[in-house]
Protein backbone atom coordinates (compact mmCIF):
# COMPACT_ATOMS: atom_id res chain seq x y z
CA UNK A 1 0.00 0.00 0.00
CA UNK A 2 3.00 2.53 0.98
CA UNK A 3 4.36 1.35 -1.96
CA UNK A 4 1.44 2.36 -4.56
CA UNK A 5 1.44 5.84 -2.18
CA UNK A 6 4.64 6.36 -2.97
CA UNK A 7 4.33 5.53 -6.49
CA UNK A 8 1.65 8.30 -7.20
CA UNK A 9 3.36 10.69 -5.06
CA UNK A 10 6.31 10.07 -7.35
CA UNK A 11 4.01 10.63 -10.66
CA UNK A 12 2.68 13.59 -9.50
CA UNK A 13 5.61 14.90 -8.77
CA UNK A 14 7.17 14.17 -12.16
CA UNK A 15 4.04 15.62 -13.55
CA UNK A 16 4.64 18.92 -11.91
CA UNK A 17 8.18 19.40 -13.24
CA UNK A 18 7.00 18.94 -16.14
CA UNK A 19 4.28 21.33 -16.10
CA UNK A 20 7.02 23.62 -15.24
CA UNK A 21 9.19 23.15 -17.47
CA UNK A 22 6.26 22.92 -20.14
CA UNK A 23 4.96 26.59 -19.12
CA UNK A 24 8.48 28.04 -19.10
CA UNK A 25 8.97 26.77 -22.04
CA UNK A 26 5.74 27.98 -24.03
CA UNK A 27 5.88 31.52 -22.77
CA UNK A 28 9.80 32.07 -23.08
CA UNK A 29 9.45 30.51 -26.75
CA UNK A 30 6.77 32.76 -27.58
CA UNK A 31 8.27 35.95 -25.44
CA UNK A 32 11.86 35.22 -27.67
CA UNK A 33 9.77 35.59 -31.11
CA UNK A 34 8.67 38.70 -30.28
CA UNK A 35 11.28 40.24 -28.55
CA UNK A 36 13.17 39.11 -32.31
CA UNK A 37 9.89 40.52 -34.20
CA UNK A 38 10.36 43.38 -32.21
CA UNK A 39 14.01 44.05 -32.99
CA UNK A 40 13.62 43.16 -36.10
CA UNK A 41 9.92 45.00 -37.19
CA UNK A 42 12.44 47.89 -38.42
CA UNK A 43 13.33 45.34 -41.10
CA UNK A 44 10.50 43.36 -41.55
CA UNK A 45 8.69 47.11 -42.60
CA UNK A 46 11.58 48.25 -44.74
CA UNK A 47 11.25 44.98 -46.89
CA UNK A 48 7.71 45.55 -47.42
CA UNK A 49 7.69 49.14 -48.25
CA UNK A 50 10.99 48.85 -50.85
CA UNK A 51 8.96 45.87 -52.57
CA UNK A 52 6.82 48.63 -53.73
CA UNK A 53 8.12 50.15 -57.40
CA UNK A 54 7.87 53.40 -58.99
CA UNK A 55 7.29 52.40 -62.78
CA UNK A 56 8.56 55.19 -65.50
CA UNK A 57 8.02 54.99 -69.03
CA UNK A 58 9.94 56.65 -71.63
CA UNK A 59 8.88 58.18 -74.78
CA UNK A 60 9.57 56.24 -77.78
CA UNK A 61 12.00 58.96 -78.90
CA UNK A 62 14.15 57.85 -76.09
CA UNK A 63 17.76 56.76 -77.39
CA UNK A 64 20.28 54.44 -75.71
CA UNK A 65 22.36 57.41 -74.77
CA UNK A 66 19.35 58.47 -72.79
CA UNK A 67 18.85 55.91 -71.04
CA UNK A 68 22.58 55.30 -70.28
CA UNK A 69 22.00 59.11 -68.74
CA UNK A 70 18.93 58.02 -66.42
CA UNK A 71 20.78 54.95 -65.25
CA UNK A 72 23.48 57.02 -63.96
CA UNK A 73 21.55 59.68 -62.89
CA UNK A 74 19.52 57.14 -60.55
CA UNK A 75 22.96 55.16 -59.47
CA UNK A 76 24.02 58.56 -58.00
CA UNK A 77 20.70 59.09 -56.54
CA UNK A 78 20.10 58.65 -52.73
CA UNK A 79 16.46 57.56 -52.98
CA UNK A 80 16.99 54.81 -55.26
CA UNK A 81 17.79 50.78 -53.95
CA UNK A 82 17.29 49.26 -57.13
CA UNK A 83 16.29 49.72 -60.74
CA UNK A 84 15.35 47.17 -63.09
CA UNK A 85 15.81 48.69 -66.99
CA UNK A 86 11.84 46.86 -68.60
CA UNK A 87 11.93 47.28 -72.59
CA UNK A 88 8.86 47.39 -74.66
CA UNK A 89 9.62 44.26 -76.01
CA UNK A 90 10.15 42.30 -72.67
CA UNK A 91 7.12 44.18 -71.27
CA UNK A 92 5.19 42.57 -74.02
CA UNK A 93 6.51 38.90 -73.22
CA UNK A 94 5.30 39.29 -69.60
CA UNK A 95 1.78 40.69 -71.02
CA UNK A 96 1.82 36.89 -73.12
CA UNK A 97 2.69 35.42 -70.50
CA UNK A 98 0.12 36.39 -67.61
CA UNK A 99 -2.54 37.18 -69.93
CA UNK A 100 -1.93 34.43 -71.95
CA UNK A 101 -2.73 36.67 -75.64
CA UNK A 102 -0.69 37.90 -77.56
CA UNK A 103 -2.22 41.63 -78.49
CA UNK A 104 0.34 42.04 -80.82
CA UNK A 105 -0.80 39.74 -83.59
CA UNK A 106 -3.77 41.65 -84.36
CA UNK A 107 -2.58 44.97 -83.92
CA UNK A 108 0.21 44.71 -85.81
CA UNK A 109 2.89 47.04 -83.92
CA UNK A 110 3.96 46.98 -80.04
CA UNK A 111 1.94 50.02 -78.09
CA UNK A 112 3.91 49.58 -75.06
CA UNK A 113 6.72 51.69 -73.55
CA UNK A 114 10.33 51.28 -72.18
CA UNK A 115 10.41 51.74 -69.06
CA UNK A 116 12.14 51.64 -65.70
CA UNK A 117 10.91 49.84 -62.23
CA UNK A 118 12.71 51.56 -59.44
CA UNK A 119 12.26 50.46 -56.02
CA UNK A 120 13.00 53.53 -53.40
CA UNK A 121 14.49 53.21 -50.12
CA UNK A 122 12.37 52.40 -46.99
CA UNK A 123 12.48 56.36 -45.58
CA UNK A 124 11.25 57.55 -48.92
CA UNK A 125 8.40 55.58 -49.16
CA UNK A 126 6.20 57.94 -47.85
CA UNK A 127 3.35 59.43 -50.67
CA UNK A 128 5.48 62.97 -50.20
CA UNK A 129 8.81 60.82 -50.16
CA UNK A 130 7.29 59.64 -53.75
CA UNK A 131 6.31 62.50 -54.99
CA UNK A 132 9.41 64.25 -54.30
CA UNK A 133 11.09 62.09 -56.22
CA UNK A 134 8.74 61.80 -59.34
CA UNK A 135 8.73 65.68 -59.59
CA UNK A 136 12.59 65.59 -59.74
CA UNK A 137 12.38 62.25 -62.54
CA UNK A 138 9.48 64.10 -64.74
CA UNK A 139 12.31 66.94 -65.26
CA UNK A 140 13.19 64.71 -68.01
CA UNK A 141 11.79 65.58 -71.04
CA UNK A 142 11.79 62.07 -72.36
CA UNK A 143 9.95 60.52 -69.58
CA UNK A 144 6.30 59.64 -70.69
CA UNK A 145 4.87 58.80 -67.65
CA UNK A 146 5.25 58.09 -64.09
CA UNK A 147 2.72 55.14 -62.13
CA UNK A 148 2.51 54.02 -58.42
CA UNK A 149 0.47 52.75 -56.71
CA UNK A 150 -0.33 55.86 -53.98
CA UNK A 151 -3.18 53.88 -51.99
CA UNK A 152 -0.63 50.84 -51.24
CA UNK A 153 2.30 53.41 -49.77
CA UNK A 154 -0.13 54.92 -47.83
CA UNK A 155 -1.78 51.41 -46.72
CA UNK A 156 1.51 49.85 -45.75
CA UNK A 157 2.77 53.26 -43.64
CA UNK A 158 -0.17 53.26 -41.46
CA UNK A 159 -0.49 49.63 -40.96
CA UNK A 160 2.92 49.59 -40.04
CA UNK A 161 2.61 52.35 -37.34
CA UNK A 162 -0.29 50.16 -35.83
CA UNK A 163 1.21 46.50 -35.87
CA UNK A 164 3.96 48.05 -34.07
CA UNK A 165 2.04 49.94 -31.13
CA UNK A 166 0.14 46.54 -30.96
CA UNK A 167 3.09 44.55 -30.92
CA UNK A 168 4.67 46.72 -27.88
CA UNK A 169 0.99 46.43 -26.32
CA UNK A 170 0.81 42.81 -26.75
CA UNK A 171 4.79 42.23 -25.37
CA UNK A 172 3.58 44.11 -22.03
CA UNK A 173 0.76 42.18 -21.48
CA UNK A 174 2.72 39.06 -22.29
CA UNK A 175 5.34 39.29 -20.02
CA UNK A 176 2.83 39.69 -17.29
CA UNK A 177 0.46 36.55 -18.23
CA UNK A 178 4.27 34.43 -18.45
CA UNK A 179 5.45 35.77 -15.00
CA UNK A 180 2.14 34.52 -13.72
CA UNK A 181 1.63 31.49 -15.55
CA UNK A 182 5.04 30.59 -14.08
CA UNK A 183 4.38 31.61 -10.75
CA UNK A 184 1.07 29.56 -10.40
CA UNK A 185 2.76 26.54 -12.07
CA UNK A 186 5.71 26.78 -9.29
CA UNK A 187 3.38 27.56 -6.55
CA UNK A 188 1.33 24.35 -7.23
CA UNK A 189 4.56 22.12 -7.55
CA UNK A 190 5.44 23.81 -3.85
CA UNK A 191 2.07 23.28 -2.44
CA UNK A 192 2.69 19.21 -3.00
CA UNK A 193 5.64 19.69 -0.34
CA UNK A 194 3.90 22.47 1.78
CA UNK A 195 4.00 19.85 4.48
CA UNK A 196 7.65 18.99 4.26
CA UNK A 197 8.64 22.64 4.46
CA UNK A 198 6.68 22.91 7.66
CA UNK A 199 7.97 19.29 9.33
CA UNK A 200 11.58 21.06 8.60
CA UNK A 201 10.46 24.34 9.73
CA UNK A 202 9.42 22.44 13.22
CA UNK A 203 12.44 20.26 13.78
CA UNK A 204 14.06 23.71 13.75
CA UNK A 205 15.93 24.42 10.29
CA UNK A 206 16.48 27.86 9.33
CA UNK A 207 13.57 29.55 6.57
CA UNK A 208 17.09 29.94 4.42
CA UNK A 209 17.95 26.13 4.60
CA UNK A 210 14.86 24.78 3.69
CA UNK A 211 13.85 27.59 0.94
CA UNK A 212 17.45 26.78 -0.60
CA UNK A 213 16.78 22.77 -2.56
CA UNK A 214 13.44 23.85 -3.95
CA UNK A 215 14.83 27.58 -5.29
CA UNK A 216 17.98 25.41 -6.46
CA UNK A 217 15.01 22.63 -8.09
CA UNK A 218 13.32 25.65 -9.61
CA UNK A 219 16.40 27.22 -11.38
CA UNK A 220 17.27 23.99 -13.19
CA UNK A 221 14.06 23.39 -14.46
CA UNK A 222 13.47 27.22 -15.09
CA UNK A 223 17.07 26.25 -17.20
CA UNK A 224 15.48 23.11 -19.09
CA UNK A 225 12.83 25.17 -20.34
CA UNK A 226 14.63 28.41 -20.99
CA UNK A 227 17.10 25.82 -23.34
CA UNK A 228 14.25 24.35 -24.87
CA UNK A 229 12.75 27.58 -25.88
CA UNK A 230 15.91 29.16 -26.79
CA UNK A 231 16.59 25.77 -29.05
CA UNK A 232 13.00 25.88 -30.53
CA UNK A 233 13.57 30.17 -31.28
CA UNK A 234 17.04 29.22 -33.43
CA UNK A 235 15.42 26.35 -35.18
CA UNK A 236 12.56 29.27 -36.07
CA UNK A 237 15.30 31.50 -37.34
CA UNK A 238 16.89 28.48 -39.35
CA UNK A 239 13.87 28.09 -41.15
CA UNK A 240 13.08 31.94 -41.73
CA UNK A 241 16.33 32.46 -43.09
CA UNK A 242 16.55 29.07 -45.28
CA UNK A 243 13.01 30.37 -46.80
CA UNK A 244 12.86 33.85 -46.34
CA UNK A 245 16.53 34.90 -47.12
CA UNK A 246 15.54 38.22 -48.48
CA UNK A 247 14.38 39.60 -44.62
CA UNK A 248 18.40 38.69 -43.69
CA UNK A 249 17.41 37.51 -39.89
CA UNK A 250 20.97 36.95 -38.46
CA UNK A 251 21.95 40.50 -39.93
CA UNK A 252 22.11 41.95 -36.77
CA UNK A 253 23.49 38.51 -34.83
CA UNK A 254 24.22 41.07 -31.88
CA UNK A 255 20.28 41.88 -30.84
CA UNK A 256 19.45 37.96 -31.84
CA UNK A 257 22.04 36.78 -29.24
CA UNK A 258 21.15 39.32 -26.80
CA UNK A 259 17.20 38.19 -27.06
CA UNK A 260 18.58 34.40 -26.69
CA UNK A 261 20.50 35.87 -23.33
CA UNK A 262 17.83 37.13 -22.37
CA UNK A 263 15.28 34.49 -22.44
CA UNK A 264 17.51 32.16 -20.56
CA UNK A 265 18.10 34.91 -17.60
CA UNK A 266 14.42 35.67 -17.98
CA UNK A 267 13.70 32.21 -17.15
CA UNK A 268 16.00 31.64 -14.23
CA UNK A 269 14.62 34.75 -12.79
CA UNK A 270 11.29 34.37 -12.98
CA UNK A 271 11.55 30.64 -11.46
CA UNK A 272 13.99 31.97 -8.74
CA UNK A 273 11.22 34.89 -7.47
CA UNK A 274 8.63 32.86 -7.84
CA UNK A 275 9.47 29.87 -5.74
CA UNK A 276 11.13 32.42 -2.67
CA UNK A 277 7.91 34.15 -2.32
CA UNK A 278 5.82 30.57 -3.12
CA UNK A 279 8.17 29.09 -0.21
CA UNK A 280 7.80 32.37 2.36
CA UNK A 281 4.14 31.99 2.00
CA UNK A 282 4.36 28.43 3.57
CA UNK A 283 6.96 29.20 5.59
CA UNK A 284 4.75 31.67 7.22
CA UNK A 285 1.33 29.79 7.12
CA UNK A 286 0.44 28.29 10.75
CA UNK A 287 0.00 24.61 10.65
CA UNK A 288 -3.53 24.38 11.25
CA UNK A 289 -3.66 26.56 7.65
CA UNK A 290 -1.80 23.64 5.68
CA UNK A 291 -5.03 21.72 5.42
Amino acid sequence: MASSFDKFQKRRLISSYFSVVLSVFLVLFLLGLLGLFIINSKRLSDNFKEDIAMTVFFKNEATDSIFNAFETEIKAAKFAKSYKYVSKDDAAKQHKEVFGEDFMQFLGVNPLQNSYDIHLRANYVTNPGFSKVENLIRKNPMVADIVYDKQLITLVNDNVKKITMWVLIISGVFAIIAFLLINSSLRLSIYANRFIIKTMQMVGATKAFIRKPFVRRSILLGLIGSVLAILAIIGVLVYVETNFPALDIFKDIELTVLVLVGVLLIGILITWISTYFATQRFLNLRTDDLY
